[in-house]
């Protein structure tokens, strides 16, 4: 594989989508961070991967949390589209990453994020 400096933007989310994927069923061990907004909506993860930490978040119209179900008779068909990039950033890519919960769009920081996580916060909870 050449080297993530190298990778289009589409390429590296695709890529970190992958590393995401191969944590497997042991994917909620390797949380590094997670965000969510003022009502506790779920809103963007980083996972500690063998690419390093990599942000992943559901953008559009989706359930609450992993759990919760999409309520069919308002968002039928509407299951949020899952964006994942490796949070360390290259000169190409934009500072801000998207994310969505049901209070809507949220740009999340990866300047931030990665303050955050150095300073071992597991949680952001957004106002």
């Amino acid at each position: 594989m050449s080297s993530l400096s190298d990778l289009s933007p589409t390429e590296r989310q695709l890529v970190a989508g992958k590393a995401v994927d191969d944590l497997g069923s042991d994917r909620d061990d390797h949380v590094l961070l997670q965000v969510r907004c003022g009502r506790s909506h779920h809103v963007a993860t980083v996972f500690d991967t063998a690419l390093g930490a990599v942000y992943e978040s559901l953008v559009g119209q989706h359930a609450h949390g992993q759990r919760d179900f999409i309520d069919e008779a308002h968002h039928a068909g509407r299951h949020g589209t899952r964006y994942t990039d490796i949070l360390r950033g290259d000169r190409f890519s934009d500072d801000l990453v998207p994310a969505y919960c049901e209070c809507g769009m949220h740009e999340l920081s990866r300047t931030e994020l990665g303050h955050a996580i150095d300073a071992h916060r597991h949680m952001i909870q957004l106002t």
